[in-house]
């Protein structure tokens, strides 16, 4: 995992250790509704490939390859994995979705649970790649939903996906889990993007 210190509230490293509980200025601006993005590793150009490879080239092996460097960074009392989910013609033409394939890889590492229907994306999105922090958002408002609350209710959820850029999907997919009464969401990423590269991921 990312190497401490690092921010309480997003887990953004810090250049040098600012103690305990310490939060960076986005989150004391704008707190975020999750408890923390627990990633692998910094996004580069090893983690890229392998991320592109998952994605595009159809080495559905290396998920878990990826869970196996994530189980040891999530948090204890994780009730239900869950990952982040694609539109169904996303979904229709790629044949599988990698956030899933890494969710059930994670499940069977750790034995937690996981459900790759509690989270559903009911339209489909522009790609966010390129687009500045606003756009991202608007981008994402509203896409995704919980088909059925019982799923989540009341659940530690940990949110999976491959690589955690600016936060803007990671963030519209928590405010649909805890409105539908998720007791937490973590994010769970094999690959974190880092300062100014969130814009230029994939």
């Amino acid at each position: 995992m990312l190497a401490p210190p690092w921010c309480a509230g997003c887990n953004r490293p810090f250049a040098f250790d600012r103690g305990e509980g310490a939060r960076c200025a986005p989150c004391l601006a704008d707190p975020p509704q999750h408890r923390g993005v627990r990633a692998a590793v910094a996004y580069g150009p090893v983690a890229r490939q392998l991320a592109l490879k998952l994605k595009y080239g159809r080495r559905i092996g290396i998920a878990a390859t990826m869970a196996e460097r994530m189980a040891p960074g999530m948090p204890e009392g994780l009730d239900l994995l869950v990952p982040v989910p694609l539109h169904r013609w996303r979904l229709w033409s790629r044949g599988y979705n990698q956030a899933g394939l890494i969710a059930a890889a994670l499940h069977r590492r750790t034995g937690v649970a996981h459900d790759p229907f509690a989270l559903v994306r009911r339209r489909r999105t522009v790609a966010l790649k390129g687009l500045g922090a606003r756009a991202r958002r608007k981008a994402v408002a509203g896409a995704f939903a919980v088909p059925d609350r019982d799923r989540v209710r009341g659940r530690a959820i940990g949110l999976v996906d491959d690589v955690y850029t600016s936060g803007a999907t990671a963030a519209a997919c928590t405010r649909a889990l805890i409105a539908a009464g998720a007791a937490s969401v973590t994010i769970l990423c094999w690959a974190r993007v880092i300062a100014d590269e969130a814009a230029a991921a994939d």
